[in-house]
C-alpha cells in the first residue's frame, strides 16, 4: 500500500512579492531561507490565495505589492481570505544599483518578496472604504475645479484674442451677469464655436452633485456638509 504524505507548513512563514499589472502580475515566492518559484498569473487576488493555500497548506502567509493604480482592492480581498497584506510605496522599497539597471518584472517581485522576509518593508496606511470613498469625492472634486479654471482660462484668452474686452474682477469672479453676458455675446457662428464648446464644458447642467446626500466631508480649510 503506498503511502501519501501530505504537506504541511505550520509554523512557517511564505513571502509573496507581487509585481501587478492590468493584463497579468509577476509573482516570486519564497520562505525564510529561499527563493520557491517565480511565475506569471492572471490579476487575481483569489487565484493567488488559492495556489497558496494549496501549495502550502497552514503556513503563515505574507503578500506585498507596490501602490498603484489599482488602489486596495486586492489587499482587502487577501486580508478577507486570511492572508496578512501590505501595500507599500515604490519609493520605499530597498533598490540596489544593478536592480536599476536590469530593472524588469522578474527583478521587481523578487526584490519584494525578499524585502518583505528581511522585514524591510513598512506598508502604508489602508483606508476603510468609507474614507476611500471620501477621499475619491475630494479628489475628484479638486480635479474638476483645476480643470473648470483651465476652461475658463481658455474663455478669456479667446476673448482676448477676439479683441473682446471685460472687468478684470469679471473674469476672475465670473458672476451670472459676466456669464449671461458671455451666453450673449454677438458672434457669428464660426466665431462663437470654440466660446460654445469651452463653455458647455465649463456649465454642465447636473454634471456635479458634492458631496453625496447624508455625507459629511472635511476639505482643506473648509468643512462641507449636505444634509437630505
Amino acid at each position: 500500500m503506498q503511502q501519501v504524505t501530505q504537506l504541511d507548513f505550520s509554523g512557517q512563514k511564505i513571502f509573496a512579492g507581487i509585481d501587478v499589472h492590468k493584463k497579468s502580475w509577476k509573482v516570486s515566492i519564497r520562505s525564510e531561507q529561499m527563493e520557491l518559484r517565480t511565475f506569471s498569473q492572471n490579476p487575481s487576488a483569489g487565484e493567488l490565495s488559492t495556489y497558496l493555500k494549496r501549495n502550502y497548506p497552514s503556513a503563515d502567509y505574507h503578500v506585498v505589492y507596490e501602490a498603484g493604480f489599482c488602489g486596495f482592492s486586492h489587499q482587502r480581498e487577501f486580508s478577507n481570505a486570511g492572508i496578512n497584506c501590505i501595500v507599500v510605496n515604490p519609493a520605499d522599497v530597498p533598490t540596489t544599483g544593478k536592480e536599476k539597471q536590469r530593472k524588469s518584472d522578474t527583478v521587481d517581485c523578487r526584490k519584494l518578496s525578499q524585502s518583505l522576509s528581511k522585514g524591510d518593508l513598512t506598508g502604508i496606511f489602508i483606508p476603510c472604504i468609507e474614507q476611500q470613498d471620501d477621499r475619491d469625492i475630494i479628489r475628484t472634486y479638486n480635479q474638476t475645479v483645476k480643470d473648470q479654471t483651465r476652461y475658463k482660462n481658455r474663455i478669456q484668452g479667446w476673448l482676448h484674442f477676439q479683441g473682446i474686452t471685460f472687468g478684470e474682477s469679471e473674469g476672475r469672479y465670473w458672476s451670472n451677469n459676466f456669464t449671461n453676458w458671455l451666453k450673449n455675446l454677438s458672434l457669428s457662428p464660426s466665431a462663437g464655436q470654440p466660446l460654445t464648446l469651452n463653455f458647455r464644458v465649463t456649465y454642465r447642467p447636473g454634471a456635479w452633485y458634492w458631496p453625496p446626500p447624508g455625507r459629511c466631508v472635511f476639505c482643506p480649510g473648509r468643512r462641507v456638509i449636505r444634509k437630505e
